[in-house]
C-alpha cells in the first residue's frame, strides 16, 4: 500500500479550508479526505462545543465512568469525521461509526425500557444505512470509468434522469431517518425517552443535524437534477411535520418525549429552508441547525437535572417545582422562550430566514408559497402552547411543594455553568446572527450557482 500525503492550511476571508488526504486503499482508488468549508464549520464548531458540556454534564455517572466517556468521544470522532468527510466512502464509515458508541451509551446506561429502544434505534439507523452505502457506490461505480468517492469528481458528473431519482431516494431514506422526516421519526422519542440526558444533548444537539447536513451535501449539491423534483414534494412533507409534531408534542405526559416531538417539529424549518432552493432559504436552514442544536441539548439537559431531583418524568405528576427550584425555573423557562422563537433569540431570526426564503424563493409560485407559509405558521402557534403547556404544569401549582417536607437542591455550580455556556451563544446569535452567516453565505452561493447552472 502506498500513501500519498498531502495536509494544507488556507484562510481565505470569508471561506475557511482545513483539508487533509492521501491515498489509503489502491484497490478501490479510495483516498482519505477532510475539509472544512462553510457548510460543514457551524456543525464541527457546535458538536465540539455541546461534546464538551456534556461531557461535563455527564460528571455524576459513576458506573462504568471511563467507558461512558471513551463511547462519548467516539461518537465526537465519528460525528466530526462524517462533518469534515470530502469523500462518500469515508462519510458513509463515519455514519456507521457514530451508531455503535449510541447504541451502548443508550443500552447501557438508558431507562427501564433501554433495550426495547436501542433496538429500536439501531433496526432504523442500521437498516437505513444500506440505502446510503448502494447509493455511495452507485454514484463511485457510475462517475468514471475508475471507481471514485471523491465529492469533487461526483459534483461535476450528470446521470441519467431515472437513475439520478433512483440515487436521490436511496440517500433520501437515509438522511430522513437520521432528520428525523416522518413518518421514519418513531425511533426518536423511545431513544431520548430512555437515553441519559448527557447522551439526549448529543443526540438533540447533533445527531439529528447529520441528516440534515446529508440532504445539502448530497442529494443538494450531487443530485441537483431530482433536488428539484423532490424539493417541491419535502417543502409540503416539512410543513407537515411542523403541524403534526408539534401537536404530538402536546399529548405527551412524559417530559423528554414532549421535548423529542418538538424537535421533531423544529426539524421541519430546516427541510422547507433546503428544499425552498433560495439563497435566504438555504442560509436560514443553516442557522436553524446551529440554533437548534443549542436549544435542544439545553432542554434535555434542564430536564435531566429535573429527573436527577424529584426522580419524576411525568407531567401530571409535576407541580410547585418554581418554588423549590428557582435557578433551574428560570432557566427552564428562558430556554423554553428560545425555542418557540422569542425576538433576541437564536431560533426567532433562524424561523424567520426560513420564512423569508420560501416566501422569496422563485422556483414556486405565489400560491403555494402563501399556502406553505401559512401552515408553517400555525405551527410556529401551536409551539408556545405545548412549551409553555409544560412550564405550567412543572413549575407552577402546589403539588411538590406539599408533597414534601424538604426542599430539594437547586442547581448547583456545575448545572448553572453549563446552562448559561448553551444560553451565551442562543442570545449572541440573536442579536447578532450575522456571524454565522459569514461562515456560510459564500458555500450556499457556490452550492446554489452550481444547483441552477446544472438545472
Amino acid at each position: 500500500m502506498t500513501y500519498a500525503f498531502s495536509y494544507y492550511f488556507q484562510l481565505d476571508d470569508p471561506l475557511i479550508q482545513l483539508t487533509e488526504y492521501y491515498k489509503w486503499i489502491n484497490f478501490f482508488d479510495f483516498y482519505w479526505r477532510l475539509g472544512i468549508d462553510g457548510l460543514s464549520i457551524g456543525p464541527i464548531l457546535l458538536t465540539g462545543f455541546i461534546t464538551t458540556l456534556a461531557t461535563l454534564a455527564a460528571r455524576p455517572i459513576t458506573r462504568d465512568s471511563r467507558l461512558f466517556h471513551f463511547l462519548m468521544l467516539a461518537m465526537y470522532s465519528g460525528q466530526i469525521g462524517l462533518f469534515s468527510s470530502q469523500n462518500l466512502f469515508l462519510f458513509f464509515i463515519m455514519w456507521e461509526l457514530e451508531l455503535i458508541p449510541i447504541y451502548l451509551l443508550l443500552a447501557m446506561w438508558g431507562g427501564k425500557q433501554r433495550l426495547y429502544s436501542a433496538t429500536k434505534f439501531i433496526l432504523y439507523t442500521a437498516g437505513s444505512s444500506v440505502f446510503l452505502l448502494m447509493g455511495a457506490l452507485g454514484i463511485a461505480l457510475y462517475a468514471s470509468n475508475e471507481p471514485t468517492f471523491n465529492f469533487e469528481t461526483s459534483a461535476n458528473q450528470s446521470y441519467p434522469v431515472t437513475l439520478e431519482i433512483l440515487f436521490y431516494i436511496g440517500f433520501l431514506i437515509a438522511f430522513a431517518v437520521k432528520s428525523p422526516i416522518i413518518p421514519l421519526h418513531t425511533w426518536l422519542p423511545d431513544t431520548h425517552g430512555e437515553a441519559h440526558y448527557s447522551t439526549c444533548m448529543l443526540l438533540a444537539g447533533i445527531l439529528l443535524k447529520m441528516g440534515a447536513y446529508g440532504l445539502v451535501r448530497i442529494n443538494m449539491e450531487l443530485l441537483s437534477h431530482a433536488h428539484s423534483i423532490f424539493a417541491s414534494w419535502l417543502i409540503i412533507v416539512g410543513a407537515i411535520q411542523i403541524i403534526y409534531a408539534a401537536s404530538a408534542s402536546s399529548g405527551q405526559k412524559n417530559l423528554k418525549k414532549r421535548i423529542a416531538y418538538s424537535s421533531v417539529s423544529h426539524m421541519g424549518f430546516t427541510i422547507i429552508g433546503i428544499c425552498s432552493i433560495s439563497d435566504m432559504g438555504l442560509n436560514g436552514a443553516i442557522l436553524q441547525i446551529i440554533s437548534h442544536g443549542f436549544i435542544g441539548a439545553a432542554l434535555f439537559f434542564l430536564s435531566g437535572t429535573s429527573y436527577d431531583r424529584i426522580r419524576l418524568l411525568y407531567l401530571d405528576e409535576m407541580g410547585g417545582m418554581a418554588t423549590l427550584m428557582p435557578k433551574i425555573f428560570m432557566m427552564f423557562s428562558i430556554l423554553s422562550l428560545a425555542s418557540l422563537a422569542l425576538p433576541g433569540m437564536s431560533g426567532f431570526f433562524a424561523e424567520l430566514v426560513v420564512f423569508f426564503g420560501i416566501i422569496t424563493a422563485q422556483k414556486y409560485f405565489l400560491m403555494p408559497k402563501i399556502l406553505i407559509t401559512f401552515v408553517t405558521a400555525v405551527g410556529t402557534i401551536l409551539t408556545p402552547i405545548y412549551l409553555l403547556s409544560m412550564l405550567r404544569q412543572m413549575f407552577y401549582g402546589y403539588k411538590l411543594f406539599n408533597a414534601t417536607n424538604s426542599s430539594f437542591f437547586d442547581s448547583g455550580p456545575r448545572e448553572l455553568f453549563i446552562s448559561i455556556a448553551i444560553l451565551l451563544p442562543v442570545i449572541s446569535i440573536g442579536i447578532y446572527p450575522d456571524f454565522v452567516f459569514s461562515l456560510s453565505v459564500d458555500k450556499v452561493e457556490a452550492i446554489l450557482s452550481n444547483y441552477f447552472y446544472n438545472y
